[in-house]
């Protein structure tokens, strides 16, 4: 398959199977008493299973993606959701807290899958169209937020957490056949050449800012979103049915962002793109402490927040895409590993923000960070503002 201006079908697989990752590797967050009680411990022991995955996804996704550089694309993302079906198995059969981290840790190697298709992606299409591609491969990710781990909390409640385990083991197994017969054995890259790997791209100085604004963006937004349900309550009273109702109308928000982001990144560039999207996310969280006790302007500013927020990642993967050239997996995996380490630091930064800050202040936590980002984003290779 060959680049051309039309955008191929099988990008439509690539946005279920990251919906499958997306799901699978966040599902625990709703399931954390069910857990905690199945496997007879506490409920921030069994916190640390997004941790685990998070930080594996970070640290191991590179290796394996690095590893399996020389294989055709569809080889490699074979080994990589089989990886990832491990993780998911190990941890659906998991009899302890230790085997559940161990499959955990698993999954999130196997989670270079999602930079593989991304690298394939920007294979099949013009150079104008790859920011629209990954911006439909990564709406899985952002679907799941909406449809998959709200459907596994409520399976897992209703009928135990192993429930959705196994469901995600199953399609996992389906992800596996589907990508055998349906997506070709080609090459869309050169296989890349001895000794250019992690190392080589951190040299350059363009991929180095650009993973700069993504782990910067990352975490200002989830010094916040790690502790959103209890933020919006204390800005807004509300009960557990109309909590979930706004954070889906945060997914929904963040599916058309990067639908948005996407298709502006190709069309105004991704300078121009990002800088929206950065300040749309500075302004949301500005705004958003001073909504409190005004329950419709709380949601407007989610939404605004849901679709600045997700709308940066397709222009900024295609920017590190175009950066990379032949190695575009690999610099789509650092960057997937700045997301993640973003992820991380930024429950950190607020969970320490939170002994000094009231909940409804927490948002005015990460707008730095996001300033951050934009500085970022706007300096030349020298140094010098653009």
């Amino acid at each position: 398959m060959t680049s051309s201006d039309r955008l191929p079908p099988l990008l439509l697989l690539f946005l279920a199977v990251n919906l499958l990752i997306g799901t699978a590797g966040f599902m625990t967050t709703g399931l954390l008493e069910p857990m905690a009680a199945s496997l007879g411990t506490g409920l921030a022991a069994v916190g640390q299973a997004t941790t685990a995955y998070a930080v594996a996804t970070a640290v191991l996704a590179p290796l394996l993606l690095a590893r399996t550089a020389r294989m055709a694309p569809r080889s490699a993302l074979l080994v990589a959701l089989s990886v990832f079906t491990l993780g998911c198995t190990l941890s659906a059969l998991a009899p302890d807290l230790w085997t559940l981290l161990a499959g955990r840790v698993v999954m999130g190697a196997g989670a270079a899958a999602s930079a593989v298709m991304a690298g394939m992606a920007i294979g099949w299409v013009a150079p104008a169209r790859r920011a629209q591609a990954l911006s439909i491969v990564f709406m899985g990710m952002s679907l799941s937020y909406v449809t998959g781990i709200p459907a596994s909390a409520w399976a897992g409640l209703s009928w135990g957490w192993r429930v959705p385990a196994w469901v995600a083991v199953l399609l996992c197994l389906a992800a596996l056949l589907a990508v055998r017969l349906g997506v070709p054995a080609l090459r869309v890259a050169p296989a890349a050449p001895p000794g250019h790997g992690a190392w080589r791209l951190l040299a350059q100085p363009g991929l180095r800012r650009a993973y700069a604004v993504t782990l910067c963006y990352f975490v200002a937004i989830m010094s916040v979103f790690a502790y959103i349900g209890p933020v919006l309550v204390a800005l807004v009273p509300m009960d557990g049915r109309t909590l979930s109702a706004a954070i889906s109308a945060f997914g929904v928000a963040g599916v058309a962002g990067t639908l948005l982001g996407g298709r502006s990144g190709d069309r105004f560039g991704v300078r121009r793109s990002v800088t929206v999207s950065l300040c749309g996310l500075a302004a949301s969280m500005t705004l958003l402490p001073l909504t409190a006790g005004h329950p419709v302007a709380m949601m407007a500013v989610m939404l605004a927040w849901g679709v600045s927020g997700f709308s940066l990642m397709a222009p900024q993967q295609s920017h590190i895409a175009a950066l990379a050239g032949a190695q575009a997996p690999l610099a789509l995996s650092l960057n997937s590993s700045m997301v993640y380490l973003g992820t991380a630091a930024g429950g950190a930064v607020g969970g320490l923000a939170l002994l000094a800050v009231p909940l409804a202040q927490l948002p005015w936590i990460g707008v730095p960070m996001a300033l951050l980002a934009l500085g970022l984003l706007r300096l030349r290779p020298g140094g010098a503002p653009r």
